[in-house]
């Protein structure tokens, strides 16, 4: 009797026991990213077989993941994953584990679960290739479709979608070396493991194990869809070797040309972009409205902080006319907002701006950048939520810059070689100051002087105009000017600073 009552007491210790050990968290992640760092970088060895390394855009189109495939379609649980296919750039392949029940299996690829279209391709090479990525769906605009709110796909690329919205700006896990010229390295997301949610779950966990010649990571995700879908990141980051900037919560856009940068050619648009400027919440309350240009030469500019509130690239124009392009609708196009979960310490937020001939090209990204990392082997603790918006951009609550426009300056009705920037200011503290309120603006000017200043109400919109006009020193580099609204002794608003971008 008491031999029946100690096995059953081991039994169920050695139940308990298997089920601890077959649980999965941000720590097993962890241990991975740490024994990584500790052995030198293997590169990966797999090589993509040449059909598929030559599959030009359109054809790797052409290959679509069977909906009916889609993990968790058959359990008619809220969320489903769908892969993608390797081919093209995308010739590395990612591991995808399912982690339920305690239990981790991983998804095996089968070239069944996709369509090939009019592409020509010999199964018998894709039949153990592996998914180039994989994407999340939920029914995030009606409760009868499950539209895509993620994707994690490239290097660490991912994007999501609030309701409403079409993909535009993107994040990724980590940069390394963005803007130096040495080149930039881009670490991999080579692993994932997706929680399976239950019945009425409101959101997903994905955890990825990031992996470069330089650095190694643990990061997990939780990923909220909804009117601004949530991502909530938390990341521990190992540096094998030095590197000269470690980019943290980086976001990846394009600025093509704008309201205040005309189009380089003929355009039936009168706005070409995914994003069109970089906002910043400094600790001390003060908001920073930075206006994205297309330069003629790489333009890397900081803003140092501590402890900034957040700090995001926006697409603030909604109006369908100021693109006027039905198939891109870059009015629906998302801001990202970053905002630290926890104290950052000193950096900077740098934003980097590269020339770029087309609207193909994503050439913006903005990122925040520790004074001081660790030393090698020693872990880097990171934690923030990114919201993918759309009508609940974030600005400061009094007053917020509407639109930067720049022309030439003119003496006596002509125009000469000055520069004449038209901002137009908007928001609730602005819009309740009497017509002839002594607003003032404060202007400062780096690599330039300013020759004529006017602030008057716009009268059109009920917001507030500033028209500055200046001369450059140095023509061979770019000139910024920074201003802010003041009513008497209070700033109203944020501070406008803006790049005036080198003659095309």
């Amino acid at each position: 009797m008491r031999k029946q009552i100690w096995l059953g007491a081991v039994a169920l210790i050695l139940a308990a026991t298997a089920s601890v050990a077959h649980a999965f968290g941000f720590a097993d992640v962890d241990r991975r990213a740490r024994e990584l760092a500790n052995r030198p970088y293997a590169k990966p060895a797999f090589v993509l077989p040449k059909s598929l390394k030559d599959l030009g855009y359109d054809q790797q189109r052409d290959i679509r993941f069977d909906p009916a495939q889609s993990l968790w379609r058959a359990q008619k649980l809220p969320f489903e994953v769908q892969f993608f296919h390797l081919g093209g750039i995308f010739d590395q392949p990612v591991r995808v584990y399912e982690v339920a029940a305690n239990e981790v299996r991983e998804i095996v690829f089968d070239p069944a679960a996709f369509t090939y279209g009019r592409t020509k391709l010999d199964r018998a090479q894709v039949g153990k290739l592996g998914f180039a990525g994989f994407r999340v769906h939920f029914p995030l605009n009606s409760q009868g479709y499950k539209d895509e709110v993620v994707s994690f796909l490239g290097a660490s690329y991912f994007r999501a979608l609030g309701q409403g919205q079409r993909y535009g700006a993107s994040a990724r896990g980590l940069a390394i070396d963005t803007g130096e010229r040495q080149g930039e390295e881009f670490p991999r997301f080579d692993q994932f493991w997706i929680e399976r949610p239950a019945a009425g779950a409101r959101q997903l966990v994905i955890y990825a194990l990031l992996d470069s010649r330089r650095v190694t990571g643990a990061y997990r995700f939780v990923i909220r869809p909804g009117e601004e879908t949530g991502t909530d990141v938390q990341a521990r980051v190992y540096l094998r070797e030095p590197v000269a900037k470690l980019a943290l919560a980086p976001l990846t856009s394009m600025f093509f040309f704008g309201e205040n940068q005309r189009a380089p050619a003929e355009d039936f648009r009168p706005e070409v972009h995914d994003s069109d400027g970089l906002a910043i919440h400094a600790a001390n309350g003060e908001w920073i409205w930075r206006p994205l240009v297309n330069p003629r030469r790489l333009l890397v500019t900081s803003f140092a902080q501590t402890d900034p509130r957040g700090f995001g690239l926006m697409q603030r124009d909604r109006s369908f006319s100021s693109y006027e392009d039905l198939e891109a609708r870059y009015e629906l196009r998302p801001s990202v907002w970053v905002e630290p979960a926890s104290k950052w310490g000193a950096g900077r937020v740098e934003l980097v701006q590269i020339p770029t001939p087309n609207e193909a090209n994503d050439n913006i990204v903005a990122y925040w950048v520790p004074n001081t990392v660790p030393p090698l082997g020693t872990p880097l603790d990171i934690s923030y939520r990114m919201s993918w918006l759309k009508n609940t951009d974030r600005r400061p609550p009094g007053g917020w810059v509407v639109q930067t426009r720049r022309g030439f300056g003119f003496v006596n009705s002509i125009p000469n070689d000055s520069v004449k920037l038209t901002v137009d200011f908007d928001g609730p503290a602005l819009r309740k100051l009497p017509v002839n309120a002594p607003l003032q603006a404060d202007v400062a000017v780096a690599n330039g002087q300013s020759t004529d200043l006017v602030v008057h109400r716009n009268e059109a919109t009920g917001g507030w105009r500033m028209v500055v006009q200046m001369r450059t020193q140095d023509k061979e580099k770019p000139v910024e000017v920074r201003a802010s609204l003041r009513n008497g002794k209070e700033i109203l608003g944020e501070t406008w600073n803006y790049i005036v971008p080198l003659t095309q």
